[in-house]
């Protein structure tokens, strides 16, 4: 009788288990705008880029110092991931995580899901995004504006350090994001942009 009822109970421990992980909720996907996120560089113009990344995680929806615990960041137009290896620029910071990113294009509406089969990482000889006017996210118009735009229909897909996923519209790259900026008055290297993070490890879509 005490065979039996250690049996009983050790097969309602289990099925009261499984039915938990089976009934858990998932979390909500989360969509916000981030606004004049500062990522300002030093050089350029024939001279060494330097100046130190401004990290992001969108576990936390926020800049981050943490040198593991990000998944992209940003130094004037350069966008890199938390994967893959550095390029060895001035304060480039270690890829410690296996994050990964591509660019999709469509809209923030019409991106729906994650294609894996095009997520790249940083390595010793290219970022993920591609650097340079109509390479990756941006316009560089040149004389007489000198205006930085970003390309309309370029939507960043990113693999977090998590296992997560999140997508990305950027905005402007000015203070304030101003309707027509005027890179002569306008301060630049202040992303404003909108994202989706799905919070649900292993889960491609974003709806």
């Amino acid at each position: 009788m005490k065979s039996f009822k250690f049996l009983y109970l050790f097969a309602f421990i289990f099925l009261a288990s499984c039915s938990s992980d089976d009934d858990a909720p998932k979390l909500t996907i989360e969509a916000n705008l981030v606004s004049n996120l500062h990522a300002p560089q030093e050089g350029g113009r024939g001279t060494p880029v330097s100046g130190a990344f401004t990290k992001f995680s969108f576990a936390t929806g926020s800049i981050t110092t943490d040198d593991i615990n990000w998944d992209i960041a940003f130094r004037g137009t350069t966008i890199i991931v938390n994967g893959g290896e550095s390029l060895g620029t001035i304060d480039e910071p270690a890829r410690t995580g296996n994050a990964s990113i591509y660019i999709a294009s469509g809209s923030m509406a019409t991106v729906k899901t994650v294609d894996e089969s095009q997520l790249i990482q940083d390595s010793k000889t290219s970022y993920a995004i591609k650097p340079g006017s109509d390479n990756g996210w941006y316009n560089y118009a040149g004389d007489p504006t000198h205006v930085i735009s970003p390309i309309p229909g370029k939507i960043l897909v990113i693999k977090t350090t998590a296992g997560t996923y999140a997508k990305v519209e950027i905005l402007s790259y000015y203070k304030d994001a101003p309707a027509n900026p005027d890179a002569f008055t306008d301060p630049d290297s202040y992303y404003t942009f909108n994202y989706v993070y799905q919070p649900n490890v292993g889960v491609k879509t974003f709806e």
